[in-house]
């Protein structure tokens, strides 16, 4: 089969209810090998390098390299989808921390002393979640910016917090942070579905759950509304560039890492092939949305979700300004290189930024290891991110 001829027949095993048989056909596709000419509508399992745990009602895979009773929850990836294996068969992406049991996160681990970290619900006819919101020490009804931060998959609110530090920076800068939970009974391995098309429009699914959230803390508590923010990692960074892309009202900025651009996929078949190289064509997804502020951080050795990702988020929004483009080289000390090019608009603001990082992997840049999926060789994301976010704010209207 040609490879447009297997995705043609994975998207309709998939619509079929065999999302296993589809994704072992994408998986040998991507592979490299020979897809059989015509796989059976009524086989059995097509032989896979592991386990596969799939949630039919949402589309998401979960890859395992033993069986689910075996593997500790604490190991899992927070990946867009569980990692494709590579060419050997070992299951791809790098996860610093993720074949190590580690201790149970402590409060110190996740909020700073003297600051508040609180529970909170939203419900709507969408659906409802749960959310964690970081208050600092310093607030005193003074409008505040808010920064909303979607985890990975497998992840937590408080894995999430303990991992990026951003409560530590909100800290320091003054800052409101939510972290919405997704739940395993919407998505088995608590991925935000962004590969839905139903999941991909304003005012319905969870972006407008997460707009709802948003809204919620602006609603409850002083916010400056022209200074909210969303940002993630993995499918948490491809829900984020979904907010940007139907609230843009709503949010100043975006920021996403190790993310894939707002309608790389519209289904599990073409969720796969973005991961693996990439989404669509971005001229043809982008529109004529006006640009929203964007902060991309994204390793160079990411096995997970293919670099090519990273810009493909930028290039969405090139067509729609002028821009000017600088590029500077560093190295953390003891760290990683990486690469940072700013694209400003035509009066000099940096619009768009990406930070390529030399020898990263899919994990959070510059993150603690007391969270999961962290890379503390940096250069640091958190800081970074929210020093971009707060260049930024809302037009007048």
């Amino acid at each position: 089969m040609l490879n447009q001829d297997i995705i043609r027949e994975a998207t309709r095993l998939t619509r079929a209810g065999q999302l296993v048989e589809a994704t072992a056909l994408l998986q040998r596709m991507l592979r490299g090998e020979r897809a059989p000419d015509a796989p059976s509508r009524t086989s059995g399992r097509i032989g896979l390098p592991g386990p596969l745990i799939i949630d039919a009602k949402a589309n998401a895979v979960e890859e395992t390299d033993n069986p689910p009773q075996l593997e500790p929850a604490t190991t899992a990836q927070p990946r867009l989808l569980r990692a494709l294996p590579d060419r050997k068969g070992r299951r791809s992406g790098i996860g610093l921390r993720g074949v190590m049991k580690r201790a149970p996160l402590s409060t110190p681990d996740i909020v700073p002393e003297g600051a508040r970290f609180i529970e909170g619900t939203y419900s709507s006819p969408a659906g409802s979640r749960a959310y964690r919101l970081f208050i600092p020490s310093r607030y005193r009804q003074q409008p505040l910016p808010l920064v909303v931060m979607l985890h990975g998959c497998t992840q937590s609110p408080d894995d999430f917090a303990a991992g990026t530090r951003m409560n530590f920076i909100a800290e320091e800068r003054n800052c409101f942070v939510v972290y919405p939970a997704q739940p395993s009974r919407a998505n088995q391995a608590k991925c935000w579905n962004w590969f839905r098309t139903a999941d991909q429009q304003r005012g319905k699914g969870e972006p407008s759950l997460i707009a709802g959230i948003t809204r919620q803390i602006m609603h409850d508590y002083s916010v400056d509304p022209k200074r909210v923010y969303v940002g993630g990692l993995s499918a948490g960074a491809a829900a984020a560039a979904i907010m940007g892309a139907t609230y843009d009202d709503l949010y100043a900025a975006i920021g996403i890492h190790s993310g894939l651009a707002c309608g790389a996929a519209t289904d599990l078949p073409s969720a796969l092939v973005a991961m693996r190289q990439g989404g669509s064509d971005p001229r043809a997804i982008s529109g004529d949305r006006p640009t929203v502020p964007t902060i991309v951080f994204h390793g160079d050795r990411d096995t997970t979700v293919h670099p090519n990702n990273g810009g493909q988020i930028l290039e969405q929004s090139l067509g729609t300004m002028s821009k000017q483009k600088k590029v500077h080289r560093g190295q953390v000390p003891g760290g990683h290189a990486y690469t940072r090019t700013i694209l400003s608009d035509a009066g000099g603001r940096g619009m768009l930024e990406h930070w390529n990082i030399h020898g990263a992997g899919h994990a959070w840049s510059g993150g603690s290891p007391a969270g999961s999926y962290t890379d503390p060789r940096g250069p640091d994301a958190t800081r970074e991110m929210l020093r971009f976010f707060l260049e930024h704010s809302l037009p007048e209207p």
